[in-house]
């Protein structure tokens, strides 16, 4: 029989395509990864991966046993979650992955209320642009901008989060539409649909900056350095800055709740989902 812990450091070499690449998921060294597939392989007589100067390829009886090897997660990983599910106190830790500016700019101004009301549960806020996965606990709850699709998973719609325009209100052309300049993402961002719509506005007027973080346009508009394209609930609660471009195209993502179905009842993970829900429809800046 392989071992499992085996196997799962195969899978990470799996889906990353390289030693390193599964090192660095399971926050492990390069060596260790090594060493467990060549385990791996030794317990079961077979070779699994073709060793390339920049990466690793599963061979054919490598993508077998892949394929195998994650139903076998997912059905370890589903008893753990029967088993959390049967713990009944509100005690324990509950991740919570959402987008960084949710992350950043309401749920973290929140957590003292939260621990105030639920002192024996451990929320851990992950800030994370990217999607992360349900079924093997990567987290217990999260919010997403784009309509989740995971299989076993519930989803609920909380709201809508309107962008806006916003510059500093002594920006130097603020009323001169034709020489504003913009703050952007750069160009690893560019299938994103916030940055789709500011270079859509923007068209041939200069982009001032590119900054790979919202809280970073946020900075750089309250100092004068562009127009920047920003969440409403962030823009419209700063003094420093002002909205602007009264005839812009709206623009808005929506905001998804999701937890996988077998923790859903869970008391901890309820807490949890309760607290994002009151937070996000009662909030003023964000829309039914």
């Amino acid at each position: 029989m392989a071992d499992w812990e085996n196997l799962r450091y195969f899978l990470a070499v799996g889906r990353s395509g390289t030693l390193s690449g599964a090192a660095r998921a399971l926050k492990v060294d390069h060596a260790t990864v090594s060493r467990r597939l060549a385990t791996l392989e030794a317990e079961l007589d077979v070779a699994l991966v073709d060793r390339l100067p920049r990466s690793c390829r599963l061979t054919s009886i490598g993508s077998q046993v892949f394929d195998q090897a994650v139903r076998m997660e997912s059905a370890a990983d589903g008893v753990a979650r029967i088993a959390r599910a049967a713990h009944k106190p509100l005690v324990g830790k509950v991740t919570l992955s959402a987008p960084p500016v949710l992350a950043a700019h309401l749920l973290a101004q929140h957590l003292a209320h939260f621990r105030a009301h639920y002192s024996e549960i451990r929320l851990s806020l992950a800030a994370q642009a990217q999607q992360v996965s349900l079924s093997r606990r990567e987290a217990d709850v999260a919010l997403r901008l784009v309509r989740p699709e995971e299989t076993g998973s519930f989803a609920r719609k909380l709201g809508v989060m309107p962008f806006g325009l916003y510059a500093r209100r002594d920006y130097l052309h603020r009323n001169q539409p034709d020489r504003w300049q913009f703050i952007a993402f750069d160009e690893s961002f560019v299938d994103m649909p916030q940055q789709k719509w500011l270079l859509g506005i923007a068209g041939a007027r200069p982009i001032a900056c590119e900054l790979n973080d919202i809280s970073g346009h946020l900075i750089a508009a309250r100092a004068g350095a562009g127009v920047a394209g920003l969440p409403c609930f962030l823009g419209d609660a700063d003094p420093d800055l002002i909205r602007i471009g009264e005839y812009v195209p709206s623009f808005s993502r929506d905001i998804w709740l999701v937890v996988h179905r077998d923790l859903r009842k869970t008391p901890s993970v309820r807490a949890v989902m309760d607290f994002v829900t009151a937070l996000i429809t009662e909030h003023d800046g964000f829309a039914a």
